[in-house]
């Protein structure tokens, strides 16, 4: 089955029975080559000398193993595909942290993930987060807070950031920062990543027309002409007017 018939059959399940090492796996077979059953038993390789509480676990991945974050190239798109972090043990705050939370669950730990702002993190409970970027260090609300600040200082924090988010939050953020990844080096290349979002569900309207417009950016005209008139359909008044006169405008140009 090619990656992208495989990822839409999976994110059209209910997202507790999507399982997220192949799912994060199938985005970067879109980039490359990727067996993804070899690298899932990479997962269980590395979880087979895992400790089984989560603090143990973060000094274990993240001391003792060596994952890190890639703080010197941020923005290379390789450090959103799970086998190159499992190759490099470079990644990012999501990357490192579905990391965590894959090999947890086979281990039997329940972590979440937990998508705040700017930073995302590892939850353990309601209280107890870590941040595999940054070595797996242990935070409470409080440092969470602080490790917004330094993020995101000019947005208040809410405590609802430290909420866990579900599986197809997860998918959506990783092929978000895909999209700005490629955006900023090579537009034409992100087309595939808007095009994978876009079949993920719960992807809000006001994300939808953003991908549009991105779509037509890169002349993708009929595609965004497409996603509008749907967009469209599932409005109302002065908003669904607006999507269609959009729509209308890239199917001139597609002729």
């Amino acid at each position: 089955m090619e990656p992208t018939e495989r990822f839409v059959e999976l994110v059209q399940r209910d997202q507790h029975d999507v399982p997220l090492d192949e799912a994060v796996l199938l985005i970067a077979a879109h980039d490359h080559e990727v067996d993804v059953d070899a690298q899932r038993a990479r997962l269980d390789e590395l979880a087979n000398g895992a400790p089984s509480s989560a603090d143990a676990l973060a000094t274990y991945l993240f001391v003792e193993r060596g994952f890190i974050g890639n703080s010197v190239d941020y923005a290379d798109p390789q450090n959103s595909f799970l086998d190159v972090v499992l190759d490099r043990r470079l990644g990012l705050p999501i990357t490192l942290s579905v990391l965590m939370i894959e090999v947890g669950r086979r281990v039997g730990l329940e972590l979440s993930g937990v998508g705040m702002p700017g930073h995302f993190l590892v939850g353990s409970g309601s209280d107890t987060f870590f941040d595999p970027f940054h070595g797996g260090e242990r935070l409470d609300v409080d440092g969470c807070r602080a490790r917004f600040a330094g993020t995101r200082g000019d947005v208040p924090f809410r405590p609802e950031f430290l909420q866990p988010v579900g599986t197809h939050a997860i998918l959506a953020r990783m092929l978000a920062n895909l999209v700005h990844s490629y955006v900023a080096r090579d537009p034409a290349s992100a087309i595939w990543t808007v095009r994978l979002r876009l079949r993920v569900p719960g992807v809000s309207a006001n994300e939808r027309r953003e991908a549009a417009a991105l779509l037509g950016t890169l002349g993708r005209f009929e595609e965004a002409a497409a996603e509008l008139a749907q967009i469209a359909e599932e409005l109302d008044g002065t908003a669904a007017d607006r999507a269609e006169r959009a729509a209308a405008a890239y199917r001139a140009r597609a002729n």
